[in-house]
């Protein structure tokens, strides 16, 4: 397909969607409107742009008025910024063993930014109290990397989600042993759509010191957001975005996508569709012999299994990932275009392969 206005010609299928994960979706059509909004003229590069200016007030509206916004690229980038923000040179950081700064960002936070990662093992993907001591020691030991903070992720990698309680819980024991608190919320939306909480009761109510914002998961065509929430233990930020090449020279495209995510309930609507998508969905597969859900699914993502055959061969007609290569377990992600008749039919789809088994 092409259009008389560009050169650019169309190479996939716009009707075709998968469950691979929601980083696979297109951008909101409210998203792509609003670069129209911010195109044209100039405007003051690296963030002293009026959009980013203006973007101040629209966090602060979700997360305080203490809170301060620092557009990024991506969001390994946004970990990477926010941990060094937290963390001495011979700081360490306390995380689930399926947390994506342990994972999935490969070795960033160690590579990149010099930071240990003390991992703990974790039956659903979130972290307590209890489970913070099992690396939460060693302080003044030369011979030991400082556990200085705590990184817990709002939803989990298991698409879990902490009531608001449970994070403050963690919030006051770490503050109690001296350790700040990070948090990587790039699926927060999910996580507030699925308690039907606002998005400052995870985070600045519950005591959290720095945020990682996602937006990219939740319609956005790139960009998040570190948002420091408590500014006495959080500084630095400017030059440790720059340092680490997080800084956009036209930001104003980064801030504009999240005033148009923020100022209203986009952000809300797009999560929470998204969550519905994945109940449906569970419940559907629930009903099927031969698929077992394997966990809750609290926000929008389904873990199951099934025939490690069934699922190569529904991989051929739709994408998704094993979780677990050792049990057959796949994991099914929802998005905000996901609709119902995508459901039904991959539902259609699993039955038939089931069949053929």
């Amino acid at each position: 397909m092409t259009d008389p206005h560009t050169d650019a010609v169309r190479h996939h299928d716009p009707s075709v969607r998968g469950f691979a994960s929601d980083n696979y979706a297109g951008v909101h059509p409210e998203i792509l409107a609003a670069f129209a909004v911010a195109n044209g003229g100039h405007q003051i590069a690296y963030g002293e742009d009026q959009y980013t200016e203006h973007l101040q007030q629209v966090f602060r509206r979700h997360f305080g008025d203490r809170a301060e916004a620092f557009p990024v690229f991506n969001g390994t980038g946004a970990n990477v910024v926010a941990l060094q923000a937290l963390l001495p040179r011979w700081g360490a950081v306390v995380a689930a063993e399926s947390a994506h700064i342990n994972v999935d960002e490969c070795g960033a936070p160690e590579k990149i930014a010099g930071i240990k990662v003390l991992t703990v093992p974790t039956p659903d993907g979130k972290l307590t109290p209890e489970l913070i001591d099992l690396q939460a020691w060693g302080w003044g030991d030369e011979h030991r990397a400082q556990p200085l903070a705590v990184s817990l992720a709002q939803s989990t990698e298991l698409g879990t989600v902490y009531t608001a309680e449970e994070i403050k819980a963690i919030c006051d024991h770490a503050h109690e042993r001296g350790m700040l608190v990070h948090l990587d919320g790039s699926r927060l939306a999910n996580a507030a759509a699925s308690q039907g909480l606002p998005l400052r009761a995870f985070t600045t109510d519950a005591g959290v010191d720095v945020l990682s914002y996602g937006g990219t998961k939740n319609g956005l065509l790139f960009g998040e957001a570190v948002v420091v929430l408590n500014p006495e233990r959080v500084r630095d930020l400017k030059f440790l975005r720059k340092m680490s090449m997080q800084l956009a020279s036209k930001m104003r495209f980064v801030s504009v996508q999240f005033e148009a995510l923020l100022a209203g309930d986009l952000w809300l609507r797009n999560a929470g569709h998204a969550n519905a998508m994945a109940r449906r969905l569970e419940q559907a597969v629930r009903e099927i012999d031969g698929v077992t859900v394997v966990r809750p699914v609290e926000s929008n993502a389904v873990f199951a299994i099934l025939p490690r055959e069934v699922s190569e061969r529904l991989q051929k007609r739709y994408r998704f990932y094993f979780w677990d290569e050792h049990t057959g377990e796949v994991r099914w992600m929802t998005a905000f275009d996901t609709t119902e008749a995508d459901i039904d039919a991959f539902v259609a789809a699993l039955i038939e392969e089931l069949g053929r088994a």
